[in-house]
């Protein structure tokens, strides 16, 4: 680990003498990056999402195949992450814009801290919110987030022990919850923190530990949906939605769960939850079909790999969760691993070309597989693992 850790700050430190100003015009020499992480393709596309218009209908979720920008409300799941995005680009370059913009999104977001007909108040609140409050200290955000997670926990029922998912599909299942739901919890966690009610910690703890019973195979893979008796609390069926089949490895899914164990973890110090992150790290970085890059195909089980579709946000959250996995362990593999995929996510094959208009940063991800949406393109959610997880990867000196 630590030789890893030295090459890396050495080649680092190397690119950082070498780097050229990539911008034409010194006023706009503050747009490029004083990251150690991030290189000059990469950060001559942040002035993209800096200057993307804001609108609070059109939230930049994906990009159609025509390249236009599919923009959405705050009410779609993925409405977070590009707020979120402009943050961690303040993480990585000091320059205070990105904050700025970042604010002047966020109130675009507010008004689903009182949406109870969605789990997914983790993604959209605390991805943007919640990672502005950890900076400004905002008393407005704090309140913004107690409401979220008092909003959240109205889709806890005590006797399944979970979150409910949806609440679409009732001819299909009783009581889905999904493996994308852990992501979700840190909501509950910080919840906890901010008013002392540990109410909300006990519901995730609760929600963490029926998940790590109940989703994962003996190979320590992940099924996507498990769904639960509303009467006796036990799991019925083991199914997908967005996966191959029921018993595919769809890709992102793994990682949701991988991430969502390492931060589980934070909160709890519960070492059931460490092993678990262990295991499903174990299942990932020793799959027999993993593409050289390491950028995962969008199902491992997909009959045509090698060339089924990529996806490239799959893997900056497996990137992500791995360099949080490896602050907390001695093993050594799970740095370099990350850093691999780190490595080829900055590179031509991933970033989009500078000459392309738009407020994304890499492409070739996969959203919605079965139902033909959003295949090979950039993806809001898979720019902002991405971005954390270069943050991450500064932040510990990788």
């Amino acid at each position: 680990m630590i030789k890893t850790r030295i090459l890396f700050v050495l080649i680092l430190a190397i690119a950082l003498g070498c780097e050229e100003n990539t911008q034409q015009d010194s006023k706009e020499k503050d747009e490029t990056t004083n990251s150690l992480t991030v290189k000059p393709s990469l950060s001559a596309r942040f002035h993209y999402l800096l200057n993307y218009e804001v609108d609070s209908t059109k939230f930049p979720r994906s990009l159609e195949e025509n390249k236009e920008v599919r923009g959405v409300g705050s009410s779609d799941w993925t409405s977070g992450f590009f707020p979120g995005s402009m943050i961690y680009l303040y993480h990585l370059t000091g320059e205070k814009k990105y904050l700025d913009r970042a604010e002047q999104w966020i109130p675009f977001m507010e008004k689903e801290q009182w949406n109870d007909r969605t789990h997914d108040m983790g993604f959209k609140v605390y991805s943007s919110v919640g990672k502005a409050y950890e900076i400004t200290q905002n008393e407005h955000y704090k309140a913004v987030l107690i409401q979220s997670a008092k909003t959240l926990m109205t889709r806890f029922d005590p006797k399944v022990g979970c979150i409910k998912s949806w609440d679409f599909g009732q001819d299909r299942w009783q009581y889905p919850v999904i493996i994308d739901n852990m992501l979700n919890l840190e909501l509950l966690f910080q919840a906890t923190r901010l008013t002392g009610d540990s109410s909300y910690h006990q519901a995730a703890v609760s929600h963490a530990t029926l998940t790590m019973e109940n989703h994962f195979r003996s190979d320590n893979s992940s099924y996507h949906v498990v769904d639960y008796d509303v009467e006796t609390g036990q799991p019925v069926q083991k199914i997908t939605h967005q996966g191959l089949n029921d018993e595919s490895v769809w890709s992102r899914g793994q990682g949701w769960g991988l991430y969502g164990f390492v931060m589980a973890y934070r909160y709890t110090q519960n070492p059931a939850f460490l092993a678990q992150a262990e295991q499903i790290a174990d299942y990932l970085m020793t799959l027999d079909n993993l593409p050289e890059d390491k950028i995962f195909y969008w199902d491992m089980k997909d009959p045509s790999i090698p060339d089924a579709p990529r996806d490239a946000s799959a893997a900056a959250v497996i990137a992500s969760a791995l360099l949080e996995l490896d602050e907390n362990t001695t093993d050594e593999r799970y740095a370099p691993f990350a850093l691999a995929i780190l490595d080829a996510l900055d590179s031509e094959a991933y970033i989009l070309p500078a000459g392309l208009t738009v407020p994304f940063l890499l492409g070739h991800s996969t959203g919605n597989y079965p139902k033909d949406d959003e295949i090979d393109q950039p993806i809001a959610y898979a720019d902002y693992y991405f971005l954390e997880a270069l943050y991450r990867s500064m932040r510990s000196g990788q």
